[in-house]
């Protein structure tokens, strides 16, 4: 008997892939584990190529088996996608845009990226995501984001990448700490202070450019907690449990008692870019482009 591939098949799967274990992929998708199993060696016989290794109760993807994942989430995404941009149009939309930000890109950038599609594609429909740097590349890629704004050096293969916003860099001190801006002449002056950073995994370019503005004024910054949120890191400001080095834009939209000192005379910047994949062709996307390249 032959069989053709269908899209129950790559669902099984991918359920399969995530869970790497049957039983519990079989109850994610309501059906038995005899037949989540025969659906798998049925699909394994169609494409002629072992997609899992069982041993010992335990489950892994085979080189194939891996490849196919990446394949099917971005074809899957794809047809989800496709499916829910279909139904905007035809109720007179244009289509949906899916941002994905860091919390100080909310300061200005995306707000009046906002205004501007509400003022000139009033029948663009927005949705809004808070994702690290790493998580909007991976959205990016896999189409579950149509444009990012991030803080990366780079930007893999497919993905465009472009500058939107240039930024100073300011300290963050308790409101009532012994320094302020008239008696501040280098970051030096606080080498013995203990540091509050965005955590390494958050922005790697972040964190790199911090220690730089630190070993640039002669010292290794004691780092003593990491966040990532803005928020969370004045308020251990604000308690003193440690002073901080963030974007300059970020102090504005924070009530606590905390102070900004502006890094007025050090080459570091921070630079937040868009990002978006060169192959989207969601119509949406381009008129947000259009924008945001127009103005740049």
């Amino acid at each position: 008997m032959s069989y053709q591939l269908e899209l129950r098949h790559f669902k099984y799967f991918l359920a399969v892939a995530d869970e790497l274990h049957y039983r519990k992929a079989a109850e994610k998708l309501y059906i038995s584990q005899p037949g989540l199993s025969r659906q798998i060696k049925q699909m394994e016989e169609i494409l002629d190529a072992q997609l899992f290794i069982r041993s010992n109760r335990k489950v892994r993807l085979t080189p194939a088996g891996k490849y196919l994942k990446d394949e099917l989430q971005l074809l899957l995404n794809h047809l989800e996608r496709t499916e829910k941009q279909l139904k905007l149009i035809d109720r007179g939309v244009v289509g949906e845009i899916r941002i994905g930000f860091l919390g100080s890109a909310m300061q200005n950038v995306v707000p009046q990226l906002l205004l501007k599609l509400k003022k000139s594609h009033s029948k663009v429909k927005t949705s809004l995501e808070e994702l690290t740097n790493q998580a909007q590349l991976d959205a990016i890629e896999k189409n579950r984001l149509d444009l990012g704004f991030v803080r990366v050096a780079s930007a893999p293969k497919g993905v465009s990448i472009y500058p939107v916003f240039e930024d100073t860099f300011s300290i963050v001190l308790p409101k009532n700490h012994p320094i302020n801006e008239a008696q501040f002449k280098n970051i030096s002056q606080l080498s013995e202070e203990d540091f509050i950073l965005f955590s390494k995994d958050y922005s790697p370019l972040y964190y790199a450019t911090i220690m730089s503005i630190c070993e640039d004024a002669g010292f290794t910054p004691n780092i003593s907690h990491k966040s990532v949120h803005a928020q969370t890191i004045f308020k251990l400001v604000e308690n003193h449990l440690g002073i901080a080095i963030v974007p300059t834009a970020l102090q504005f939209g924070f009530k606590m008692d905390v102070k900004f000192i502006e890094l007025k005379n050090i080459k570091q910047k921070a630079v937040l870019s868009v990002i978006w994949k060169k192959e989207n062709r969601n119509p949406a996307l381009h008129r947000c482009m259009d924008l945001i390249l127009g103005e740049a």
